[in-house]
């Protein structure tokens, strides 16, 4: 998929023309058999389930979903018996016309390649829906000047929608930036890690970073090293000799009497005793 603003420049070398606009309630078991599209469309379904399969790959129809259906897509379209689909509908006509070193390129009729095809999934929904309902609204009114006003709605619904898609764009670093941080924890506990190094790792503020980082894992950042430390330390415990001063380094911390407190606030009991209850549950050596 594009980037946002890929997708952006691509749109602002289209001319569109609005063909047609209209909101649809299927009966139920409503069905498209498979046909070949003959104009630019979008639909955006806005209830009920379904299924879509475009060029052989079927995809659910349903609240959240974005379908762009271009020329020469092999297109079939089914709705639920029991929950019919209700959706808004855009059909156009769009030609490549733009300037570029002050030099106007204008593309033939038909012949542009639209940058949206197939289904995609939209998060802030409310909002494409009453941008499409105000188009639907101004579809049904005459004149020049609602002309002018339709178009401008359709570029206000492509500029939500790419808002819409930078949003889960950052939502979705955000996220893989969080879990990169956690990975590293599992791979250096042991290291004198701090929250300020892990949160400009995640290229995030401490305070920021801290909240994401509950949201998306559970446990605050401290707290989720801390439960992998102490995770090791068990294991050592139980199945080795070491002496505690040792086990608390080997898991990054230099002080035992500190992990010792650390270990009896998360575990329920001094590491010592935790060690004699289950060495002798295991069958080892006290």
């Amino acid at each position: 998929m594009l980037t946002p603003g890929e997708l952006a420049a691509r749109l602002n070398r289209l001319v569109l023309s609005i063909l047609l606009v209209g909101h649809q309630r299927c009966e139920p078991g409503w069905r498209h058999t498979l046909r070949t599209i003959k104009h630019h469309s979008f639909w955006l379904i806005v209830k009920g389930r379904g299924h879509f399969t475009i060029n052989g790959t079927r995809f659910p129809a349903e609240p959240g979903k974005l379908f762009f259906f271009n020329p020469g897509m092999q297109v079939s379209r089914d709705s639920d018996e029991g929950n019919p689909l209700e959706y808004y509908f855009v059909r156009f006509h769009c030609t490549e016309a733009y300037e570029e070193k002050e030099q106007w390129v204008i593309g033939q009729p038909g012949g542009a390649e639209f940058p949206f095809h197939g289904m995609y999934s939209v998060h802030n929904v409310p909002q494409l829906i009453s941008l499409i309902e105000h188009l639907d609204t101004l579809w049904k009114r005459r004149g020049h000047m609602n002309a002018l006003r339709r178009k401008i709605a359709l570029y206000e619904f492509f500029l939500a929608l790419l808002t819409d898609f930078r949003a889960q764009k950052i939502a979705g670093d955000t996220t893989a930036a969080i879990e990169m941080t956690q990975d590293y924890m599992i791979n250096h506990y042991r290291d004198p890690l701090t929250l300020e190094q892990m949160a400009q790792m995640a290229g995030l503020s401490v305070s920021h970073y801290s909240r994401l980082f509950k949201k998306c894992i559970g446990y605050s950042p401290i707290d989720y090293l801390n439960h992998l430390r102490m995770d090791r330390a068990k294991e050592l415990l139980v199945l080795s000799d070491y002496r505690l001063k040792a086990i608390a380094g080997s898991v990054g911390y230099t002080d035992e009497f500190y992990f010792s407190r650390i270990f009896k606030k998360i575990v329920g009991v001094p590491p010592r005793e935790y060690a004699n209850r289950h060495r002798v549950a295991s069958g080892g050596k006290k």
